[in-house]
């Protein structure tokens, strides 16, 4: 997306034109393909916390890419979009790398393999993209371990650093019905050195056969390193001892996936382990930690664990962004888990830590830089609770207009209801609390989502993005949103995108259109900021 008068660069998956007036809007298979390897759908839908498996009937132009023998380009964006983490689910990537590998063009399959260690970073990774082709071959006489899998595969193992790859192994055995022992075994491979020889030992052979065959050689620092850690992985899964796991925990970094179920069921060894988790893994189980009495009110291990949450270092290093933050916050805060009976006393020491956290990491939110107008339904729907989450559509509306406010320079920040728009005084010194006071103390009526795109054209604003919040799938139009949105760029000049975010929404597109600059939201999670800023940038 461009500004005004400005012409569409080539790295753009759009291009001008013949008549000069800005940028056509019709959907491009490149950009088809951008929002499937995105979110899973080549359509103008996004749906929160909608996961599920990748199947061809929503892949056809990605099918049709490769028909057309684009395969080579189709493997350079699935590479994009993961090295960039702009794709918000991973396996659309997964499942086009896996269709890409067994094309029938040999400049495909061979771009597809050598991208393979690339795309897939770590074993679950690794499983999925396996599980992918074992499906798209179902039905077919051939199997998926061809000579150029097997190399493939193998290249992946032998490539790894042998320290992480050792740690791997032993945090993440099978997934998807595959383990390690089936891709070694599957893929013939012949390990590259004698570390990773070790390892895949390990692996295949078991610990006993090792100890065998290494006891008494002579072996190089990196082997005998190897092996140390594999000592010690084992030892903490054979052992009874509290102590001692605790002390194998600290000295060796060791993660709850290497340990056995009978050893988390002590407190003291779910303490060991808070110290090192990563943070984001940390926020996810503080309520089943408080209910378990291993984070309890004033002890040391609840304020080291306050003191981590709304450190700026932790933050930065785990890159936790501020809606990720507010979600497990909320969570927390409630008291329960959404099933089951896990119940817990929220700790009012971490609820004051997390609500520190909230704040200092929009330092983590890099700005789009583009002009933005976020518009807020005032009307009794905003009393509503965000689907999956414990948000109210109030704090999901103040929190997004939050980020956008603090991190983008120019902004226009509107609530909108019946036959009015009222432009909001939202500073970056604000809090949560006097956003959404901001927000709601205007009075409510029906919804009309046209009128924040009116308002933008009849006061002279030129909008890159007008992001729409509201909860109701149904709303009542004026005019249509997509012939408003037209119409503003015609007199404005500016290429402007429209995203309406159904809050409360499980599906519903506001009109059925095949303008690329409109996308609906349905729910909201932290992908939807990602898909809100993929198409403020015009990569989907």
């Amino acid at each position: 997306m461009e500004p005004s008068g400005s012409t569409t660069t080539s790295s753009s998956n759009h291009t001008p034109n013949s008549t000069g007036v800005g940028c056509p809007w019709e959907i491009s298979d490149k950009a088809r393909l951008c929002r499937f390897l995105c979110y899973g759908l080549e359509g103008d839908i996004y749906t929160a916390r909608e996961e599920g498996r990748v199947s061809m009937k929503n892949a056809e132009t990605l099918f049709s890419l490769l028909q057309e023998g684009q395969g080579a380009e189709v493997v350079e964006e699935i590479k994009r979009f993961t090295k960039d983490e702009r794709a918000v689910r991973l396996g659309p990537s997964f499942f086009a790398l896996a269709l890409c590998s067994q094309h029938s063009e040999l400049k495909t399959r061979q771009a597809a393999f050598n991208a393979l260690k690339e795309v897939c970073r770590d074993p679950a990774h690794l499983f999925s993209f396996i599980q992918y082709k074992k499906e798209l071959k179902e039905g077919m006489k051939c199997g998926i371990w061809g000579r150029a899998l097997r190399r493939a595969v193998s290249d992946w193992y032998n490539e790894q650093d042998a320290m992480s790859l050792a740690a791997a192994v032993t945090k993440c055995k099978q997934r998807e019905g595959w383990s390690h022992q089936d891709l070694l075994r599957l893929s013939h491979t012949k390990p590259a050195n004698e570390a990773i020889a070790l390892i895949s030992k390990y692996v295949t052979k078991g610990w006993k056969e090792v100890q065998v065959a290494y006891e008494d050689k002579e072996n190089s620092e990196e082997v005998a390193k190897v092996l140390s850690y594999l000592e010690v992985v084992e030892k903490a899964k054979h052992s009874c001892d509290e102590t001692e796991v605790i002390n194998l925990i600290e000295e060796h970094k060791l993660e709850r996936e290497q340990l056995l179920t009978d050893h988390l069921k002590s407190k003291q060894v779910w303490r060991a382990l808070l110290k090192e988790m990563p943070l984001q893994s940390v926020l996810r189980i503080l309520g089943k930690m408080t209910a378990n009495k291993v984070l309890e009110p004033g002890t040391s291990e609840t304020q080291t664990v306050c003191d981590r949450i709304q450190s700026e270092t932790a933050l930065k290093k785990a890159n936790l962004h501020p809606f990720s933050i507010l979600l497990a916050s909320e969570y927390y805060k409630r008291g329960q888990g959404y099933q089951g009976k896990t119940k817990w006393e929220p700790d009012s020491s971490i609820l004051k830590a997390m609500d520190s956290a909230f704040y200092k990491s929009f330092m983590n939110v890099d700005p789009v830089g583009k002009r933005f107008v976020v518009a807020v339904d005032v009307s009794t729907s905003l009393s509503s609770i965000v689907p999956g989450t414990s948000i109210s559509t109030a704090v999901a509306a103040a929190a997004i207009t939050m980020i956008f406010a603090r991190t983008e320079a120019d902004i226009h920040v509107l609530a909108y209801s019946e036959g009015f728009v009222v432009p909001c005084k939202v500073s970056a010194d604000m809090t949560l609390a006097q956003v959404t006071v901001e927000l709601v103390k205007v009075p409510g009526g029906s919804t009309d989502c046209t009128l924040p795109i009116t308002w933008a054209t009849e006061n002279g604003k030129a909008v890159d993005v007008f992001i729409i919040l509201t909860n109701n799938p149904l709303w009542t139009f004026t005019a249509s949103p997509v012939e408003s949105l037209k119409k503003h760029r015609q007199i404005s000049g500016a290429n402007s995108k429209l995203v309406m975010c159904g809050l409360t929404s499980i599906g519903h597109a506001i009109a059925d259109t095949e303008d690329r600059g409109v996308l609906s939201i349905c729910g909201f999670d932290l992908g939807a900021l990602s898909v809100i800023r993929n198409l403020a940038q015009d990569l989907i």
